[in-house]
């Protein structure tokens, strides 16, 4: 459960995009994963997915498609902790 903090923070982000767009539902979320390393152990898409389904299971993002795209390159300046949260989808 290493994730768990980043999947708590993408959750609130998420549904903080959510309510300011009037969404009564999150249909799909997509991020980009770096690689963050927290407590010795590389974030894996899997248990990053599994930890925002988790938390959100009595949420508005209960359905939703959750899609984690591993990435190796890094912006320009980003050393590590890179993940961004690249769209939502809701109604």
């Amino acid at each position: 459960m290493h994730d768990w903090h980043l999947a708590d923070e993408i959750l609130k982000i998420v549904l903080n995009y959510a309510n300011k767009n009037n969404f009564k539902s999150v249909k799909k979320i997509n991020l980009e994963l770096g690689s963050i390393v927290e407590h010795g152990e590389e974030i894996s898409p899997e248990n990053l997915i599994h930890n925002i389904k988790l938390l959100g299971e009595k949420t508005i993002i209960r359905n939703a498609d959750i899609r984690v795209k591993k990435i190796t390159c890094l912006p320009a300046g980003k050393k590590e902790n890179t993940w961004k949260l690249v769209d939502i989808e809701g109604s």
